[in-house]
């Protein structure tokens, strides 16, 4: 997983894919969870995934969980069409910040 450092309170991570779902979601909660652990700011890059299944949304709505535990918060950018309307689907865009750009991402927690 690529993780990259965007300031010293921001840590975006880049979600490997093209898939996030039953058969790759529990290494992504192992891989990503020292980041959870570390970060209060974290930005998740899911330009790279083109399918999200129920346990991938999982995966992702544990790591928020995790942060929401400890006074921090998430944000996602980059999904793409038909990721974008599951997170609608399931109302996942009500509790996960949804952003077009790592640049808006950004900005949505400095403001």
């Amino acid at each position: 997983m690529q993780m990259k450092i965007e300031s010293s309170a921001i840590l975006v991570l880049a979600v490997p894919g093209p898939s996030l779902n039953g058969s790759n979601s529990r290494k992504f909660k192992t891989e990503v969870a020292p980041a959870v652990a570390a970060a209060n700011k974290l930005i998740f890059d899911m330009s790279g995934v083109q399918f999200v299944d129920s346990s991938g949304l999982g995966a992702i709505l544990a790591c928020l969980r995790q942060l929401n535990a400890k006074g921090g918060d998430m944000k996602v950018f980059g999904l793409s069409k038909g990721v974008r309307s599951l997170f609608e689907l399931v109302r996942l865009h009500k509790v996960v910040e949804i952003h077009n750009t790592r640049e808006e991402a950004l900005s949505a927690f400095a403001g």
